[in-house]
């Protein structure tokens, strides 16, 4: 079994929840959300966070807002909805249980 195969899938699934968690903070732009999750060592590129950002909009979780550039084109900026807030939160719980779980396993 390859380790890093797992470790990407367990990247995968919190990609989603580390978003929702960084527009809870502002509304940001799409390079300004890869910079944020490379900071905290997340590793990913445009062509993932992309098609994410969408399905996440699609699901009435995110909106944007197209703000004026002094470099350049309009960008879009997300920004978490009510439902997102509501999305999250779940997900909060749902991290906790996890984290209370492993650790539970890990120190008996």
């Amino acid at each position: 079994m390859n380790a890093e195969n797992v470790k990407s899938q367990m990247r995968k699934g919190t990609l989603e929840y580390c978003i929702l968690l960084l527009l809870r903070k502002e509304p940001a732009y799409t390079s300004d959300i890869i910079q944020k999750l490379q900071e905290a060592q997340l590793i990913v590129v445009e062509g993932t966070l992309y098609p994410l950002l969408t399905r996440l909009k699609n699901g009435g979780l995110l909106s944007y807002q197209w703000i004026e550039s002094t470099q350049g084109p309009p960008r879009k900026y997300y920004k978490l909805t009510s439902d997102g807030e509501a999305f999250l939160g779940e997900l909060e719980a749902a991290w906790k249980q996890l984290n209370d779980t492993i650790n539970h396993i890990k120190n008996n």
